[in-house]
């Protein structure tokens, strides 16, 4: 199993404790969070406090994958960065906050996303 760290953070994030940690750093106003693994795979979520994009990376460089919810319409605003910029996404590539924090639970929990949930492969 691969351990996962926040890239602004020390401490190992668990499967277990990852919805509480995302939670509250959303509710600290840190609406993204990168993990990076010891393998050196990087696990994005961006959220406007509804809705996330979480997205899975292989190595530096890799444009990996992204969670997705092909029935939905219309688009989302509010994705900040913690550099200041503001993104919006359709929400066919976004997902409601608590299918994002599932999505994340499982990858830290076995390194792939659930075979349940909506992915698009960017490669």
């Amino acid at each position: 199993m691969e351990s996962w760290t926040l890239t602004d953070g020390a401490a190992p994030v668990a499967a277990d404790t990852v919805t509480e940690v995302l939670r509250s750093r959303i509710t600290a106003g840190k609406l993204d969070a990168w993990l990076e693994s010891a393998s050196g795979r990087s696990l994005a979520v961006v959220s406007n406090t509804e809705r996330a994009m979480v997205m899975l990376l292989e190595h530096p460089g890799d444009p990996g994958g992204h969670s997705a919810d092909p029935g939905a319409d219309g688009w989302s605003d509010g994705f900040e960065l913690s550099n200041g910029q503001s993104d919006e996404y359709p929400d066919a590539d976004t997902v409601p906050l608590d299918e994002a924090f599932r999505i994340v639970r499982h990858v830290l929990a076995t390194g792939r996303p659930p075979a349940d949930a909506a992915w698009v492969v960017d490669r």
